[in-house]
């Protein structure tokens, strides 16, 4: 029988969805040493540093934390390697400089949440819904000096339905992810890890980072292209457009729930069509149908609720 290594671990990780991998560690007895996340940020409109989801998690536990401005910073580099990790672990967090990531005897692995080398980046669970694609999962592998390169340890594959929203996406890919990780690190525990280098292609498709404009619908494109930007940016960081009202300036408004219409028909994309209890818009095949919408300065609301105090004239459009 094997001997099974000693492993001690650093846990590197900063958003709800890293969290889940560093209580399943935890939850299966793993040696965690250290954790390290990103440093407490202002929020809220009282603007009070609040910590991550990782920092709030490792104290109710117990863990040693530390949360670093620079990674590359001599003072850093010191406390990491007295804590003498032989394996670390990275979920969500930012881009390792090479002294870290090489530094322990057993690497540094990251999960993903695609299926690596698609989707390499900062958001692959939103631009996967948005490509419409109709399956996507996790991947980890071991860290190299470019983004989300290294060589594959274990994948798993999940379906992504018609309807699913990134909110959906992301907590499913969170719960398969956390047990990915503990199944690599049964491996390397073991000494029973074989790797695959990522294959190279000319078809990749990449998570670019999020902004306002590519979170932006454009009403002229398809239906289905608009019904899936809305969902894979539903309930964060959200679609959004202008609203053009009457005499009102433009607001800039956010979308969430959505469905999808089919019909023929040769109207300006982007009217609006609203009685009592619904909203629809119209674009190239159809109609989108509006169940959740958000007004500057307003919580989300139903759109049932909404109409109830909001008007919409007969020349109403989104831009």
């Amino acid at each position: 029988m094997t001997k099974k290594r000693d492993l001690r671990i650093v846990f590197m990780g900063t958003p709800d969805f890293a969290v889940a991998s560093l209580k399943a560690l935890l939850d299966n007895d793993y040696n965690v040493v250290g954790v390290i996340t990103a440093p407490d940020r202002k929020a809220g409109r009282g603007q009070k540093l609040k910590p991550s989801a990782v920092k709030e998690f490792a104290q109710k536990h117990n863990l040693n934390v530390l949360q670093p401005t620079n990674l590359k910073a001599d003072s850093f580099i010191e406390e990491l390697k007295t804590l003498s990790a032989n394996l670390q672990i990275v979920v969500a967090f930012r881009m390792l400089p090479n002294v870290v990531w090489s530094m322990p005897e057993y690497g540094t692995f990251n999960l993903h949440a695609s299926l690596l080398p698609q989707y390499r980046g900062a958001a692959p669970i939103h631009w996967a819904i948005i490509n419409g694609e109709e399956k996507t999962g996790v991947t980890t592998f071991f860290i190299d000096e470019k983004i989300d390169t290294g060589a594959i340890i274990l994948s798993e594959e999940t379906k992504i339905h018609e309807d699913t929203t990134v909110g959906q996406l992301h907590d499913k890919l969170m719960a398969i992810g956390s047990e990915l990780v503990v199944k690599t690190v049964r491996q390397i525990e073991k000494d029973e890890v074989t790797t695959v280098v990522q294959p190279k292609s000319d078809n990749l498709k990449t998570a670019y980072k999020l902004d306002r404009d590519n979170c932006k619908i454009d009403w002229t494109k398809s239906l289905d292209t608009i019904y899936n930007k809305i969902r894979g940016l539903n309930p964060f960081p959200a679609a959004w457009c202008y609203l053009e009202n009457d005499e009102e300036d433009l607001l800039s408004i956010k979308l969430y729930g959505v469905e999808k219409v089919y019909v023929s028909h040769n109207l300006d994309a982007g009217l609006i069509f609203s009685t009592k209890t619904e909203l629809r818009v119209s674009c190239k095949g159809g109609y989108i149908k509006v169940n959740e919408m958000q007004l500057p300065g307003k919580r989300k609301m139903d759109v049932k609720s909404l109409l109830n105090g909001y008007e919409f004239s007969k020349n109403a459009k989104l831009l």
